[in-house]
Formats: structure tokens, C-alpha cells, sequence
């Protein structure tokens, strides 16, 4: 009874830290809109889904034991992520489907860490973290070559009001302007470090209060 009791206890985890994730970077690719702030809103988005991504693969990775599963995570959030915004795009919302895909490559190297690592948990933290927080501002500059470009999206889907997101502004130099992915990629590789470790505690945890 208890095995199966922590197993779904690590499920039902695992599926609320999916859900959580995709709720919380279900808008990163809107930073297109922010026209005046574009490049600051992009560090802060990548250096989000970053967090994210690697908290939830982290934990799912480690739980399983298994090289590979960072990566499948990495596609229930990108599934989870066309759901949702595929419900919006039914409702005239535009949306491209490339976008969320970028996830999935970080997480590969997640993988890739782990597997060469012979699961090693600390390796895992360190270079896991390193590689993940500098690869996905560069893979989510791929968003920026894809995606529609605003004011033609403006054009073609007209609102008779204008949603927060693309409201005029008085024209803004953003603070991280001159250099997105590699603020992006240096704060991520530092901050990813911790969230992996994160995402190994949780799994302590969940066993500590399992045995409670």
C-alpha cells in the first residue's frame, strides 16, 4: 500500500508541477507584443521558462532514475501548452504552434548530463543547471525569427479594445537591451543550478513525509 501511495503522491506531483509550469510560462512567447520593453521582457520570460522547465524535469528525472525523462516532461509541457493555447487560437487568437517546442532541446541535455553522468545527482545540479540556463534563451530566440510579427498580427486581428499586453505606450529604452540572451543565459545558468536542486529535494521530501 505505501509503495503505491508515494507512487501516486510522485504522480499527482508531477502532474501539478506540469500544470503550474505551462500555466506560468503559458504567455513567455507574448513578448513579442511588449514592442517598447521586447528585450527586456524576453530575459525575463527566458530566465522563466528556464525555471520552470528545469524545476519540473529535475524532479521527474531524478524520481524515475531514468535518462529520457527530463525530455518527455518537456513534452507533456509543450502538449499541455498547444491545449491551452490552441483553446485561444480557436477563439480568433493568434498563435503559432512553433513556439513552445524550444523547451524540448534544453531538456535533452538535461538527459544527456544525467545519462554521462552515470546519475550522478550533484553533476546533474551543476552541469545540468549550467547547460539548461544558458541553451533555452538561445533556443527561445527561435521565437522571436517565428513568430508573427506584431504589428501585421495587430492588423490582421482586430479587437475593439486592445488587451494590457499590446496597449500603447510612451516609447521605452529597455534596461537589458543591448545583450537579451546573454543576460538571459548568464542569470539562467546560476539560477537553474538552484532549481535543479530544488527539483532533487522535492523527491526527499515527498519520501520524508511518505515515511511520516
Amino acid at each position: 500500500l505505501m509503495v503505491w501511495l508515494r507512487r501516486c503522491t510522485h504522480y499527482l506531483f508531477i502532474v501539478v508541477v506540469a500544470v503550474n509550469s505551462t500555466l506560468l510560462t503559458i504567455n513567455a512567447g507574448d513578448y513579442i507584443f511588449y514592442t517598447d520593453w521586447a528585450w527586456t521582457s524576453y530575459t525575463v520570460f527566458s530566465i522563466s521558462q528556464t525555471l520552470m522547465l528545469i524545476v519540473g524535469a529535475t524532479y521527474y528525472l531524478t524520481f524515475t532514475g531514468v535518462p529520457g525523462t527530463a525530455t518527455y516532461y518537456a513534452l507533456i509541457m509543450t502538449v499541455y501548452t498547444w491545449v491551452a493555447k490552441g483553446a485561444w487560437f480557436a477563439l480568433g487568437y493568434p498563435y503559432d504552434f512553433i513556439v513552445t517546442p524550444v523547451w524540448l532541446p534544453s531538456a535533452m541535455l538535461l538527459d544527456l548530463v544525467y545519462w554521462a553522468t552515470k546519475k550522478n545527482k550533484h553533476s546533474l545540479i551543476l552541469f545540468g543547471g549550467v547547460l539548461v540556463g544558458m541553451s533555452l534563451p538561445l533556443f527561445n530566440m527561435v521565437n522571436l525569427i517565428t513568430v508573427a510579427d506584431p504589428l501585421e498580427t495587430a492588423f490582421k486581428y482586430p479587437r475593439p479594445t486592445l488587451p494590457p499586453y499590446i496597449t500603447p505606450i510612451e516609447p521605452q529604452v529597455g534596461k537589458f537591451y543591448n545583450s537579451p540572451v546573454a543576460l538571459g543565459a548568464g542569470a539562467g545558468a546560476v539560477l537553474a543550478c538552484t532549481f535543479a536542486a530544488l527539483g532533487c529535494k522535492l523527491n526527499t521530501w515527498t519520501y520524508r513525509w511518505m515515511a511520516a
